[in-house]
């Protein structure tokens, strides 16, 4: 029989933006403009305040939640924040307990009927993994936060009745990379409210074509035909291919929450978030390291007045360090081992999860959580996609990823490469090109065409440049060399052959130029043997020896990288916010 899906039956007439799910404009600076000081994103959830929801940068047309009542707003601030706020740990702790609980999954195969499944992905197919030295390959599992209300307890959870069996969100999205030698683990999160361009995706149910878009909130990607778009959406971003995807329900997931037991967190002074106007939490703490559960606990992750410059970034780090805790107790939490807590928490979350197609049995699950219970604490690292809010019209209360950090981060998950800087992949060793079995030609034999190809996006090709190589050539006895006055751009200088019978004559001009046999290839786009000057050899008469820049394995700052042994951690107290 064929699996229930998860996705809401009822639809909506657009996808909302992602206040609508309950975002709080008073995440953001008091004048509205939502921004630190320097301009950077600040990972906002839910907020304490319960007065309005401030400005709708899309207008407040019939899709949006000001045009709904004050009513409906209102009935998202109560039970609705608790559930989502607890959703944003939900997908990590429901993985961990599945690695540090995965005994336990072997005495319940009656859960396997429970399982819900999925497609992997609705938009292309992903690349298979390179696999290292010794034959293994990373695992990248993608944790999917969804805020459906489509059973009878995800309603109780909270929540505007008109949203009730409507179209889910994203509104989590968390990448968990287990490297390929099995010593590390790196996760990172993108909030909900990222800019990103989703690729063609199709329902597998209706096969109704979703297209490509523009610029759109990431947690929108769960409408367009379920978790497997969200999973292309983040290929099409990262270039990272991912194996599996869990998505979390979570109506089993608060009482998970509870079942570890507390979670120690640290804050150096005295602390009530509360002030004046009636802003904050509600968290009331004294100095030191306590643990926290229930009520307490929702109130140290909802807090942002109170923490630090009361920003969004300070409350997300006091979210990275909740969570990092609470992967050590989860670790070293005796209560796991008890059999019926151990049955209530393995049931609770498999009836949390909707996992992929590749995941087809509670054994899976086993399997992939014993694979993550190996990796000590120490190498468990989090950290998020460094992103800046957008400059574009209409769009500044959204974030984008910032060029070149973001890139970075994504790399390091491609590469393997630990984000605790504590391994360094091995240096791909240079790339050997055989010597032709063709005999070249003699030098005066041989006629060479040169092609300028210096132009670039940003500069005007050099003019006299194949003239200049040509005469070089002919310096060199290849007195037949002549320049074609075809612009050709070329980032590096190559030698192009048009047949197997020209190959041994291309790699001999190449070697008398000092240029890497390397850039000798064939191509049906030349005739005879053809030189590119590139835009790396503009001037000179001898190829530029250069070496290529090591590359920067190190975390970007903005990304708030966190370690998992880090039991030093301890929250800045706002001044005005201690007692």
């Amino acid at each position: 029989m064929r699996q229930e899906r998860v996705r809401g039956k009822g639809t909506r007439g657009s996808v909302p933006h992602a206040r609508d799910r309950g975002w709080d404009d008073s995440l953001y600076a008091e004048d509205g403009t939502p921004r630190d000081s320097k301009g950077r994103a600040r990972l906002v959830l839910d907020d304490e305040r319960g007065n309005g929801r401030g400005r709708d940068p899309e207008g407040s047309g019939k899709g949006s939640r000001r045009s709904r009542g004050g009513g409906a707003a209102a009935g998202r601030r109560g039970n609705g924040g608790k559930r989502r706020i607890l959703r944003w740990v939900a997908a990590v702790l429901s993985l961990l307990i599945l690695g540090t609980a995965a005994a336990g999954f072997l005495y319940y195969q009656h859960l396997n009927g429970r399982l819900k499944k999925d497609d992997l992905t609705l938009g292309g197919k992903m690349p298979e993994h390179k696999a290292n030295a010794a034959g293994q390959t990373p695992l990248n599992i993608l944790l999917i936060g969804s805020d459906a209300r489509d059973t009878a307890a995800n309603k109780k959870l909270g929540g505007a009745k008109e949203t009730f069996d409507s179209q889910p969100l994203a509104d989590v999205q968390m990448l968990v990379h287990l490297s390929a030698d099995r010593s590390n683990i790196s996760m990172i999160t993108m909030p909900r409210d990222t800019l990103v361009k989703m690729p063609q995706c199709t329902d597998p149910d209706t096969q109704k074509p979703y297209p490509a878009t523009g610029l759109k909130a990431a947690n929108e990607s769960l409408a367009r035909g379920g978790p497997g778009c969200t999973v292309a959406t983040w290929h099409e971003l990262t270039g990272i291919t991912i194996d599996h995807f869990m998505m979390i329900d979570f109506a089993g997931v608060v009482s998970m929450a509870d079942a570890i037991g507390g979670v120690p967190v640290c804050v150096e002074q005295n602390i009530r978030s509360r002030n004046s106007r009636g802003q904050g939490s509600g968290l009331t703490l004294k100095a030191g390291t306590h643990p926290v559960k229930g009520e307490q606990a929702l109130q140290w992750l909802r807090t942002r007045y109170g923490f630090e410059d009361g920003t969004d970034l300070a409350r997300g780090r006091a979210q990275h360090m909740y969570m990092t805790s609470m992967v050590r107790e989860l670790r070293r939490n005796a209560k796991l081992t008890d059999p019926n807590k151990l049955r209530k928490l393995a049931e609770a979350a498999i009836d949390a999860l909707t996992v992929d197609k590749g995941i087809d049995s509670v054994k899976k699950l086993y399997d992939i959580g014993n694979e993550l219970k190996t990796t000590p604490t120490s190498r468990i690292t989090m950290a998020k996609v460094p992103t800046q809010y957008s400059q574009k019209p209409g769009l500044t209360s959204k974030v984008e990823p910032i060029p070149g950090e973001a890139e970075q981060l994504f790399r390091l998950i491609r590469e393997d490469i630990p984000l605790d800087g504590k391994g360094t992949p091995k240096p791909k060793p240079t790339p050997v090109v055989p010597v032709s079995n063709d005999p070249a030609a003699a030098p005066g034999e041989m006629a060479v065409r040169v092609q300028n190809g210096t132009g670039t996006e940003t500069q005007a090709p050099k003019q006299g440049r194949a003239a200049e190589v040509s005469t070089l050539l002919r310096d060199k006895g290849y007195t037949r060399a002549y320049t074609d006055k075809t612009r050709n751009p070329q980032a590096k200088t190559v030698i192009r052959y048009s047949g197997p019978e020209l190959e041994g004559d291309a790699q001999a001009v190449a070697k008398a130029m000092g240029i890497p046999v390397t850039s000798v290839k064939k191509s049906t786009a030349v005739t005879g043997v053809t030189v590119i000057v590139g835009a790396d050899w503009r001037e000179g008469h001898s190829y530029p020896k250069k070496k290529d820049a090591p590359k920067d394995n190190t975390t970007p700052e903005e990304a708030k990288a966190l370690r998992g042994d880090d039991e030093t951690a301890c929250m800045k107290v706002q001044p005005g916010y201690t007692w």
